[in-house]
């Protein structure tokens, strides 16, 4: 696919200003109200099946690999960021929420909708005092592109494009977000489409569904070929990711991570950062510490023991770094986890903390929408 000039400069940065078709939508939806029940939490759905190279896993329906479910995400526990085979489609509901995707914090809205392809590290935080609810949209990719048709994969060509400017969040305001929100509606009730009339009307409402996102992004410059060099930059990382699953307890230096990938130091160290959004000590400091959680939550393991577990040697360095992380201590953690508490005391952030893109970055003297801001835990 040949560059295509974007529409404006201020598409580079949250992309809340792109819009293709006009619409006559000026106001927001009124909000989705359905039954409680309807909606799953999305930490208890989605973080245990996240495995140690951050790729979540979903079980889909094999003859028609599309779901679409309710979420709710609150401020108490944090998804880790993640990436997965599936293309991905959010809206949401109600509440505020920024979508941090690799080293980007992209304001989300209620109204607002947010598209996600395979091979980025991301996840939702709730920035409401309550949870925000959210209509998600799963689909295998191979639904669409083995359809048969010479132009079926020309569908998929917004999840495909997905640089590091590329501009994830479609404002309620363009009309667009309510549209495929009206799609994935009459998507669900088709699910588990187990007749042949079933699968043809997931895949045309999919289809329609689609089209509106490629209209949407026709102008955003950029080409397959990004999404061809990220998927090459995942496989040269991925023996170091299955060592890490492998060797939780070990501790694991740059140099050994370059080895393993076959690579320099200065060049992995680049690529880590690329592929990520983080360096790797970072990454590596906060995939422990999130090991140590799942063990402080779900066994009677001493501190002593839990630390040894995920390659601390020194238990006080381990509550050190574990206090810098998570906002507590070891202690404190098991205790309010088990007795349903956490709410109680701020989120901690597992992954470095961010400021919404096209927001000041007072006292430091950046350009609003600058990347890489300060790391609330200096590791």
């Amino acid at each position: 696919m040949a560059n295509l000039k974007k529409s404006s400069p201020s598409n580079t940065n949250s992309g809340r200003n792109l819009a293709v078709v006009p619409q006559r939508h000026t106001r927001l939806p009124r909000r989705m109200k359905l039954p409680k029940t309807s909606y799953r939490d999305h930490f208890d759905l989605v973080e245990p099946q996240i495995n140690a190279e951050g790729v979540h896993t979903w079980s889909f329906d094999a003859p028609c690999p599309v779901d679409v479910l309710f979420l709710t995400v609150d401020d108490r526990h944090r998804v880790r960021m993640n990436r997965h085979g599936y293309f991905e489609v959010l809206y949401l509901c109600s509440g505020s929420a920024n979508c941090h995707i690799q080293d980007r914090l992209l304001p989300f809205n209620e109204g607002d909708l947010a598209i996600i392809g395979s091979t980025l590290y991301h996840r939702i935080e709730c920035q409401s005092s309550t949870p925000v609810t959210i209509a998600a949209l799963f689909f295998e990719p191979d639904l669409i592109r083995c359809d048969g048709a010479s132009d079926s994969a020309e569908y998929l060509t917004p999840f495909l494009l997905q640089d590091q400017d590329f501009p994830h969040v479609i404002p309620g305001e363009t009309g667009v977000p309510r549209q495929v929100l009206d799609l994935m509606l009459r998507i669900r009730p088709e699910i588990p489409a187990a007749s042949a009339r079933g699968r043809l009307a997931v895949k045309t409402y999919l289809k329609m569904l689609l089209m509106l996102l490629v209209n949407q992004y026709a102008p955003y410059a950029g080409t397959v070929e990004t999404y061809q060099r990220q998927q090459q930059n995942l496989e040269r990382l991925r023996p170091l990711f299955r060592h890490l699953g492998e060797n939780c307890g070990d501790s694991i230096q740059v140099r050994e991570a370059a080895r393993i990938c076959g690579i320099s130091e200065s060049h992995f160290m680049s690529l880590f950062k690329r592929v990520t959004g983080l360096s790797f000590v970072t990454y590596f400091n906060h995939f422990r510490i999130e090991r140590a959680q799942a063990l402080l939550a779900k066994t009677d393991e001493s501190m002593a023991s839990i630390s040894q577990q995920v390659g601390f040697c020194d238990q006080s360095y381990f509550g050190t770094v574990f206090r810098r992380i998570v906002g507590m201590t070891p202690a404190t953690y098991r205790r309010r986890v088990r007795n349903n508490t956490l709410g109680d005391h701020h989120q901690p952030y597992h992954m470095p903390r961010l400021q919404p893109e096209g927001m000041a970055d007072t006292g430091s003297g950046r350009a609003p929408g600058d990347r890489l801001r300060q790391l609330r835990a200096g590791l």
